[in-house]
């Protein structure tokens, strides 16, 4: 265990933050999607090596069993104008029941109780009224198509804020194997597996299992509380299936290894992890994984290079240790890495 890893400093938010030249921020995905770099880091030696995605299955074994996050991102983000003609833009974040959203608004200012808002595109026209506010500023809003689809054939692709360029397709922001409708933010570990590359990994033994985590706002909301034992995560909804679980006590049980597809997977295989033996799981998660963590289920892992002083680079430090996190990423600002969803990844084992 790393030096550091008793030290009460690991609570301190500012352990977290690292240098990141802006020109680093991936701005566009790569083609073909494995084409990304791929850093590889051996948590017991230390060793980092700098790989391309495509060469992953390099360090997957046959009976090894990979674990995806299967959501499928929404077209969340809606623009439209108020009776007054004031632009309001609205993030759906959760349905809450036909017709009826909880959404976060900009300028939330504009958007009171009873404020009308009407949403047009090239063949209809759609209005939303403002029921009530909601916790952290947020918005009911009940909108006058009661339909999941005609709602959103209003909006856009929900790109976080650090991606200036709009012009990036749903498709490109979505899992080749994304089936289960209800993030406004891509798993984006799973962004870098094509379909070739999967049929490659199952044709050399290696296993798969699928999980759901809708994956919410918060998943971007900044750590802001200088003991990081203080911040708060948003609950974000879960399936595992019993299938899942099957897969899950075969591999342990045989002694291979279980590598979950990005932080979200990790989150909700340690969340199922601690409660009562079942055969089935769904729920609300607001687990926060940081440094000292007790990893139950996952083995290894894949994701991406995070955001400074993220619960997501928390996350990693707790599973690949607080030291080797913060000189992968020192590492990789040198080497001109790109940063972030549409960044390059890391396997960690």
């Amino acid at each position: 265990m790393d030096n550091i890893n008793n030290n009460s400093q690991l609570y301190n938010l500012e352990m977290y933050d690292y240098y990141l030249p802006e020109e680093l921020i991936a701005q566009s995905p790569v083609e073909p999607r494995d084409s990304s770099r791929l850093m590889v880091l051996n948590k017991a030696t230390g060793e980092i090596q700098h790989r391309i995605f495509r060469d992953i299955g390099e360090y997957i074994h046959e009976g090894d069993l990979l674990v995806f996050n299967t959501t499928k991102v929404i077209p969340a983000r809606l623009f439209g104008k108020k009776t007054t003609g004031a632009n309001i833009e609205i993030l759906l974040l959760e349905k809450l029941g036909l017709g009826i959203w909880k959404c976060l608004v900009k300028p939330g200012k504009a958007v009171k109780e009873g404020t009308e808002i009407i949403f047009e595109n090239t063949n209809m026209k759609m209005y939303g009224k403002c029921l009530s506010r909601a916790e952290e500023g947020t918005r009911v809003i009940e909108f006058s198509e009661k339909e999941d689809e005609k709602i959103f054939s209003f909006g856009n692709v929900p790109l976080p804020h650090y991606i200036k360029n709009h012009n990036v397709k749903i498709e490109r922001y979505q899992t080749v194997y994304a089936k289960h409708e209800g993030s406004v933010a891509a798993p984006t570990a799973g962004l870098h597996f094509t379909t070739e590359l999967l049929n490659e990994l199952k044709n050399k033994g290696v296993k798969t299992a699928e999980v759901v985590l809708h994956v919410g706002i918060g998943t971007f909301k900044p750590v802001k509380v200088g003991d990081i034992r203080q911040h708060k995560m948003h609950e974000e909804y879960y399936i595992v299936s019993g299938e899942t679980i099957s897969a899950i006590n075969e591999v342990k049980a045989s002694g291979k290894r279980v590598i979950a597809v990005g932080t979200t997977t990790v989150r909700t295989l340690e969340t199922i992890a601690r409660l009562q033996k079942s055969d089935s799981y769904s729920g609300k998660t607001d687990i926060f994984i940081y440094p000292p963590f007790e990893f139950k289920i996952v083995d290894a892992l894949i994701t991406n290079f995070h955001l400074p002083k993220s619960s997501l680079i928390m996350l990693v430090s707790a599973f690949a240790g607080y030291d080797l996190t913060m000189r992968a990423y020192r590492i990789a600002v040198q080497e001109r890495y790109r940063f972030f969803s549409f960044g390059d990844a890391m396997f960690i084992f």
